[in-house]
């Protein structure tokens, strides 16, 4: 029998039991729409959250010391070691800004030009970024968050731009809005330059300083970490053993290794999950097949009594059991995918991508890798859950099926 004339008899098959047919492969459908549903989701809401922290997240390095360091130790730190394609200082402070009835707790970063570029807020949503001379003069400029824009304005970010905020002692005109993920120390942020917040907050105790590094493409991540930190001690003529003089240099990667874990983690967890519906799917086939054999046994003494071979009735009830899985695969993905729309729109309207510090909304990852793996398991499913029922058709009498009322 020609692969042709199976591909006919198999449609044919599925045709005249459309309804029992509909129902046995409900498990393969419901497995892979759950199996693309949840890693596209999961894909998603990763690849969200590593944009929530910018573009040069797994390069980017906070430093910590007990023992503040100066313009003149950041400038050391970038001859000394190569490996350090930019550093800065950030200075943090905070207050609280009243518009109306409603109090706000405003998180203000002062930032120098080159850590603009290191968090990415040198190309904002909308507006501009301050320029080189508004940094070194102070001027009383800003950008806002993203979320604080909508919150203060409204949807339409562009509303922010040119109204002014008091902070501290005096008040900065919006420029910009920029996108820095989840605002988890304050209602809203302000990104200013470092000269601003310096005149701003008079009080040297409300400001907070740390200092932020860009590595190197090429740079080994732990091994760096471990040299700045031994620089910043030899600078400051700290020992390792002097809790007075802490110093600690992490990395975003060892987060971002973390939480890739973790999705990993969870998708084989769901993988796992949806495979439970797969296995009941390839038992619900295994028993229509039986029962297609049990109805059907005339026709294959009749089959077996033109000529038809035991491997000819194999690779019919086979490919039979094949386009059952087939056919769930294609509905399952094509489900799976709208699916994954469905429970993104959800999250994104209830809230929880801003919770996790996904922000500006997330899509769907889909992989064609995934969408062949499932069209390969189905197939996989076809074959293994349908040869048991396929070979009992073939070894069955053909005189004995001929005699069978």
């Amino acid at each position: 029998m020609s692969i042709r004339d199976l591909i006919r008899e198999a449609l044919h098959s599925l045709e005249s039991n459309k309804g029992r047919s509909l129902l046995t492969i409900l498990g393969i459908v419901i497995g892979i729409a759950s199996v693309i549903a949840m890693t596209s989701l999961i894909g998603g809401i990763q690849n969200g959250l590593i944009n929530s922290l910018g573009l040069n997240a797994a390069r980017m390095i906070q430093i910590y010391s007990s023992e503040n360091l100066t313009d003149s130790d950041i400038e050391k730190l970038r001859k000394t070691i190569p490996q350090i394609e930019q550093i800065g200082i950030i200075d943090n402070a905070y207050t609280d800004y009243q518009k109306g009835d409603t109090t706000y707790n405003v998180s203000t970063e002062g930032m120098d030009i080159s850590v603009l570029k290191i968090k990415g807020y040198d190309e904002p949503l909308c507006g501009r970024s301050y320029t080189e001379a508004e940094a070194k003069t102070g001027a009383r400029v800003a950008m806002i968050s993203r979320n604080g824009a909508e919150q203060l304005f409204g949807q339409n970010m562009e509303n922010a731009l040119g109204k002014t905020i008091k902070v501290s002692s005096g008040e900065v005109r919006i420029i910009g809005v920029v996108d820095n993920g989840a605002e988890s120390l304050g209602s809203l942020s302000l990104i200013i330059p470092r000269a601003t917040i310096a005149a701003l907050f008079t009080d040297s105790n409300s400001v907070f300083p740390n200092v932020t590094a860009l590595a190197r493409e090429d740079a080994d991540i732990d091994e760096l970490c471990n040299t700045i930190k031994t620089k910043i001690q030899e600078f400051k003529g700290l020992s390792g053993d002097d809790e007075s003089g802490d110093v600690m240099v992490s990395s975003m990667k060892s987060a971002i290794d973390a939480m890739n874990s973790f999705m990993g983690s969870f998708s084989l967890i769901m993988g796992a999950v949806a495979g439970i519906s797969l296995l009941v799917g390839g038992i619900g086939i295994m028993n229509m097949m039986l029962t297609n054999v049990t109805e059907r046994i005339r026709e294959i003494g009749i089959r077996r009594a033109l000529g038809a071979s035991r491997r000819d009735i194999t690779a019919q009830f086979l490919a039979e059991s094949s386009a059952l899985c087939i056919t769930g695969g294609i509905l399952g993905v094509v489900i799976g995918y709208l699916l994954a729309w469905a429970l993104t729109l959800f999250a994104a309207n209830s809230g929880i991508l801003s919770e996790l510090g996904a922000s500006g909304g997330i899509a769907p990852s889909f992989s064609i890798t995934t969408v062949l793996l499932a069209f390969a398991v189905s197939v996989g499913i076809g074959v293994i859950f349908g040869f048991y029922p396929a070979r009992r058709a073939a070894k069955l009498d053909p005189v004995e099926c001929l005699r069978y009322q």
